[in-house]
């Protein structure tokens, strides 16, 4: 089966390509564009360079006019770009033709987001969940990794079909590893499900940590239980749910659960895959919704993570909101964000101002839901 390019460890440097028509307005597409640049950076590409392109109707070959198309590759050769990446979802055929145009990859940024899911993950759960992503990805563009796929082989019984083609017996095969992979999945899940019961029959009330990716969830968990999680300033630096007992008051006993944070424009094949994660959230007493204080794009993040949450069918649990890097923020922007997100908690995980008030928070919308 044809495998995603490796950008990391085959194209180090990339030309970011982005678009913005009648659906997607200028400020959305140059957000876009430098969340794509974040995607990249995690990924330790070097920007070769950058281009936002005007679109009035896509194009069905390369997503834009070819005219524009041969000059962004042309750009993308004199800059001696190793690939060429795009903000927007490039479907089998224009990826194929966008590599024919250029001579180099094109990554869209879809299997970038997977590239990087598959690089942080580490249990066994969450390299399960990228294998299968990675396949429901790759599955529609096989058609295009190989050369000469319309050569018949010979069937022997048990493998293949008489006269069935290449093409044929790799989406077959690739169909078998997916069928196998959610089964190995359901398998890791069952333990998953045992732990949440253990939590059950302790009594104690369990918090999730949600948010943006990159907002500072991690951060919280560790100023609020004292945990040694991994924190990066990179996006998607934790995959996987880290559970921590904690006490938002003397007495007072919960369970906090760390998960995989949210992005715009997340592959559903990630979200089905990492379904059983993402359910903590659905499953929790209470969410504590962690927001960026300092990101310019704070009105998006919050959106995004809100239309997940009711995707996930979280939309009924209760919620703080939690207004993170406060220490990155003046007084006149932490003003106006608190008049735009009344009641929250205004903090920074970093050097533990606010903590005090976040878990009174905690504490008391525990007690309004479990009265002592």
């Amino acid at each position: 089966m044809g495998k995603m390019y490796d950008t990391e460890a085959s194209a180090k440097k990339c030309f970011v390509a982005g678009v913005w028509d009648s659906r997607i307005d200028k400020l959305e597409a140059q957000s876009l564009a430098r969340e794509l640049l974040g995607l990249a950076f995690t990924l330790g590409l070097v920007i070769a360079g950058q281009e936002l392109v005007h679109v009035r109707g896509k194009q069905p070959k390369f997503g834009m006019g070819s005219g524009k198309a041969q000059e962004l590759a042309e750009k993308a050769s004199s800059l001696g770009a190793d690939c060429i990446v795009f903000n927007f979802e490039l479907s089998p055929s224009q990826q194929r033709n966008w590599e024919e145009l250029s001579g180099i990859p094109a990554v869209d940024r879809q299997e970038l987001i997977i590239k990087i899911f598959a690089e942080r993950a580490v249990t066994r759960e969450a390299e399960l969940q990228v294998k299968l992503a990675q396949l429901a990805y790759s599955l529609p563009r096989l058609s295009h990794k190989y050369i000469d796929l319309s050569r018949q082989r010979g069937g022997r019984y048990g493998t293949r079909g008489t006269g069935e083609t290449l093409l044929e017996t790799d989406r077959r095969q690739a169909e078998q590893k997916i069928q196998k992979l959610e089964k190995e999945l359901k398998d890791v899940q069952k333990q998953r499900q045992i732990q949440r019961k253990q939590r059950e029959r302790h009594g104690l009330p369990v918090c999730a940590i949600v948010g943006y990716t990159n907002a500072g969830k991690s951060s919280l968990l560790n100023a609020l239980t004292g945990a040694a999680v991994p924190v990066e300033d990179k996006l998607f630096a934790t995959l996987d749910a880290t559970t921590r007992r904690f006490e938002p008051a003397p007495n007072k006993a919960a369970l906090l659960v760390d998960t995989v944070g949210f992005i715009r424009r997340l592959p559903h094949s990630l979200i089905k895959a990492f379904r059983s994660t993402l359910e903590e959230a659905a499953l929790a007493d209470l969410l504590i919704h962690v927001l960026d204080a300092s990101e310019p794009d704070i009105e998006s993040f919050y959106q995004t993570t809100n239309s997940v949450l009711c995707e996930l069918g979280a939309q009924n649990v209760p919620v703080i909101t939690v207004l993170n890097k406060i220490d990155r923020t003046d007084d006149s922007a932490l003003e106006n964000l608190l008049a735009r997100f009344p009641g929250s908690a205004a903090i920074s995980a970093k050097n533990g101002n606010g903590l005090e008030e976040l878990k009174r928070q905690i504490g008391t919308a525990l007690d309004a839901k479990f009265p002592p």
